[in-house]
This record gives structure tokens, C-alpha cells and sequence, in this order.
């Protein structure tokens, strides 16, 4: 087992078995919907490229979002980030996240 990116409460990155577990990535607080969850499509393909994996090979992804009157916004900047790939497994779900300015946050598993 490898764990990156470790701090005292958690790992960005665990890899075990030749899966990658990462956890969850969120957006910029001051953002709107679509914003942010570009940016967490981002981060993610971020560590995965650093770990040699990309979306293309993610399994399943759980989408907390904050209101699901975001969902549909949330959903065109998936669609449009995921174009010419097929799409991992999904569960979306409505949320109170950790702080209340975050509108976002995807939670990744995939292989290497």
C-alpha cells in the first residue's frame, strides 16, 4: 500500500491492489457551481497523472453536491470533461459539505 500527499488526518492519494482511492476534491469556495466542479475534474486528473492513471481509467466517482437545483449545471461541465471517454460508475447525492461556500465535491476510485 502507498499513501501520498499524508497529512494527520488524511491521504489525497492511496493506491492498493493497482486501485487508486482519492479523496475528496472540491472547488474554489468563491466560485459558482460550474466553476467548482471544473476545478475538482481538474485536481482529480492532477493526481492521477501523477500517480500514471487518467480519467479514461476511473471506475466510480460519488458527487456530493450542496443543492440538487445545481445538478443540471453540475452535469454539462461532467459531460463536456468527460467527451470521447466513457464515464466511470456514479452516484450523486445532495449534501451539506464542510464548509457552506462549497457547492461540489467528487470522490474517486481508479486504476492504475
Amino acid at each position: 500500500m502507498q499513501k501520498l500527499h499524508s497529512n494527520h488526518r488524511m491521504s489525497k492519494i492511496v493506491i492498493h491492489n493497482q486501485t487508486i482511492y482519492l479523496s475528496g476534491q472540491v472547488g474554489n469556495a468563491e466560485d459558482d457551481i460550474a466553476a467548482q466542479t471544473l476545478t475538482c475534474l481538474e485536481k482529480i486528473q492532477g493526481l492521477l497523472e501523477e500517480v500514471g492513471s487518467d480519467k479514461s481509467k476511473i471506475l466510480s466517482t460519488t458527487v456530493w453536491i450542496k443543492t440538487m437545483s445545481d445538478f443540471a449545471a453540475m452535469n454539462e461541465v461532467w459531460d463536456k470533461w468527460f467527451e470521447g471517454t466513457l464515464p466511470p460508475a456514479r452516484a450523486c447525492g445532495e449534501s451539506a459539505l464542510a464548509r457552506p461556500e462549497l457547492l461540489v465535491e467528487m470522490i474517486v476510485i481508479a486504476a492504475e
